[in-house]
């Protein structure tokens, strides 16, 4: 089957084509022909499956017979995501002269209130910085959303999670309610709540809710082609048992993305393993938007061999070849760990993930192989003997170094001074309008 045959517009099949496209995946072939019948619509696949295609054709198709700006906006839930859905829009759009608008935080507020004046076609944003327009740019910023024709919630079980829920009421506000605009939900996990929108009734005079899942994460949680390995360790010397891995003949060429849980963490390991001559780049939310940009672009470009990211960069991130995962840190939800995962072993590649389990994750290590139904095998060549041989005094070292550099440039606390900065900004707007 062709885009053509499920009814997109002729000029945006001939852009798929001219981008080596040519057949639709499993969910753009079930969810093309609803969306363009007008139905609202839940899709679930995994990573890589390409929601973004399922969402956008229709989108487009329809958008070129009414070209009116601001036809659609869609939400999700990191920055990074949000200008890799631009990017395929501006893509597919490229021979339309489509106007986009990336609304995200990181980047300047007035330049973006004046990009939404200006009527953009569509709008790609994070819930947050939507809201924030909404609540302090103006009528005239925020007018062109009163008219949407279509809604997308990306990554919908993150954007509808109560972390979300007060910034995604807010841009409902002043959106047509649900009667006057469809609303797409795509995911690759489909959870209780994302399930029972299915279930409600439909908005007066529309057909019920569209729902379709391909191998969506509750189907199939841990691709065939990946192997899950793991190593025990005490976890004061868990960065020696990292470079052992590293080290390991098999995964010298590797393209890695190593997980961990906080920020602070991520800092310490690029700079350590820097120190280790290792070409290594960090995605985390404490670094300006440019620079988290950058290290995209340079671990794409393989510029960079290793990524060191938080959980900010395990969904969705269109990452083609990364051939081993680390769980530096283990994840407290399990499907945290199965989008971190599959960042590996795509489009029926191999690919490894070692987890890196010291005493106290045992549990959250059981919990995450009852709900992938996959067990950890122990990865043997990173034994005591090669850690303490090849890596345990040469990572101690390099790891106080990275410390002392840390302190002495005051990492993090720059944070807390713009943390500060934007609390006061909030309160002496609240000051204002009493």
């Amino acid at each position: 089957m062709s885009f053509s045959e499920l009814g997109v517009a002729k000029w945006l099949s001939e852009s798929l084509q001219a981008m080596q496209i040519h057949t639709p995946t499993a969910i753009q072939a079930a969810c093309i022909p609803e969306i363009l019948k007008g139905k609202d619509c839940i899709g679930g696949a995994k990573t890589g499956s390409g929601k973004t295609i399922a969402f956008a054709g229709p989108m487009l198709t329809k958008w070129s017979e009414d070209p009116m700006g601001i036809f659609g906006v869609v939400l999700t839930p990191t920055r990074e995501l949000a200008m890799q859905i631009a990017e395929q829009f501006a893509a597919l759009g490229a021979n339309m002269n489509i106007r986009l608008a990336v609304v995200v935080g990181g980047e300047d507020i007035v330049k973006q209130a004046l990009e939404l004046q200006r009527r953009p076609h569509f709008v790609i944003a994070t819930p947050g910085r939507l809201a924030d327009h909404i609540l302090n740019s103006g009528e005239e910023t925020i007018k062109g959303l009163r008219s949407v024709k279509y809604l997308v919630l990306d990554e919908a079980d993150r954007v509808l999670s109560n972390s979300f829920s007060k910034d995604l009421s807010r841009c409902l506000e002043v959106m047509p309610e649900a009667s006057k605009r469809q609303t797409l939900l795509f995911t690759a996990t489909v959870t209780d709540a994302v399930r029972a929108l299915k279930e409600k009734p439909p908005a007066k005079g529309k057909p019920p809710v569209f729902m379709h899942e391909v191998d969506s994460v509750d189907k199939v949680a841990i691709p065939a082609t990946l192997s899950l390995y793991y190593v025990f360790t005490p976890s004061y010397v868990k960065e020696a048992y990292l470079h052992t891995v590293l080290s390991l003949e098999k995964y010298q060429d590797s393209n890695v993305i190593i997980f961990v849980n906080r920020t602070h963490q991520a800092e310490l390991l690029r700079r350590t393993l820097r120190k280790m001559n290792f070409r290594v780049a960090s995605l985390h939310s404490q670094m300006p938007q440019s620079e988290r940009t950058n290290s995209l672009h340079r671990f794409k470009a393989q510029a960079a061999k290793i990524l060191i990211a938080t959980d900010v960069a395990s969904r969705g991130l269109d990452i083609p070849t990364v051939e081993l995962v680390v769980n530096y840190d283990i994840p407290a939800d399990p499907d945290d760990f199965i989008h971190r995962v599959g960042r590996t072993a795509r489009a029926g590649r191999k690919g490894d993930a070692v987890s890196i389990v010291g005493e106290r994750d045992v549990e959250r290590i059981m919990a995450i192989e009852e709900r992938a139904k996959e067990k950890h095998v122990l990865l043997k060549e990173a034994d005591d003997d090669a850690v303490i041989e090849k890596s345990l005094t040469k990572m101690s070292t390099a790891k106080r170094e990275a410390l002392m550099d840390m302190e002495r440039e005051n990492f993090g606390e720059k944070r807390e001074i713009n943390k500060r900065k934007h609390e006061d900004g909030g309160k002496k707007k609240k000051a204002k309008h009493k």
